[in-house]
């Protein structure tokens, strides 16, 4: 008898016998999809934990791929993600990895885009569907995909995030959590703003025109 997945034994509708190995990683990749905003060109995968041990029988490798290619937890096309992603031309590949520090549950994704970006993400599934990325490129982050969330990569230099408030303020843009991390004084921080609402173009421009900001980008929370 030849091996069979989760998606296999129970149907396709299905997100598998564990919520964590498989609604959770087709999160996880809905969450880089977001991220990322490109259509791509290689996705390498690694799987740390019980994610390694498990992901070909709990669907877990369809899962991210299903993710990524903007599957909810419920889509029937999940069960063939893996050769539809290789029809689209994507390249992918997945490797055992050994984290610290990190949940059972986790999965790095190295991802290229097709303009040659390059965007690393390290995401934990911790139950229930619930997800978390911890890691966004070399930087530690905080990002659960449960709100708006504008995320910006900046020069560390005074009044700079007072400058993003007065603009959302100015919207009328509610800050329900603000989190601001710095590899070292004077040089690349991080801002991840989650709000109640979505920041239209036009705000997004002047908060791109502030000096002293490299690139932002606006993630939309997952369904």
């Amino acid at each position: 008898m030849d091996n069979l997945s989760a998606f296999d034994m129970i149907g396709p509708v299905m997100i598998g016998p564990s919520s964590s190995h498989t609604a959770g990683a087709v999160r996880i990749g809905n969450l880089a999809k977001e991220i990322v905003n490109n259509e791509y060109q290689d996705i390498k995968i690694y799987f740390h934990g019980s994610f390694k041990e498990t992901y070909k029988g709990h669907g877990t490798d369809r899962a991210i791929i299903g993710g990524l290619l903007g599957y909810k937890t419920d889509d029937p096309k999940i069960k063939d993600s893996l050769k539809t992603a290789a029809e689209m031309g994507i390249k992918f590949e997945f490797f055992p990895i050994k984290l610290e520090n990190v949940h059972p549950n986790t999965v790095k994704l190295e991802i290229t885009d097709v303009d040659g970006v390059n965007t690393t993400i390290t995401a934990s599934s911790v139950g229930g569907g619930k997800i978390v990325v911890t890691r966004l490129n070399n930087t530690e982050v905080n990002l659960k995909g449960e709100y708006y969330t504008l995320i910006t990569f900046h020069q560390d230099q005074p009044g700079l995030i007072a400058k993003i408030s007065e603009i959302l303020n100015i919207y009328n843009l509610n800050i329900a959590e603000m989190q601001v991390l710095r590899e070292r004084k004077g040089h690349q921080a991080t801002a991840i703003i989650n709000l109640d609402h979505e920041i239209e173009d036009q705000i997004l421009s002047l908060i791109r025109g502030i000096p002293g900001i490299k690139t932002s980008k606006l993630i939309k929370p997952l369904n």
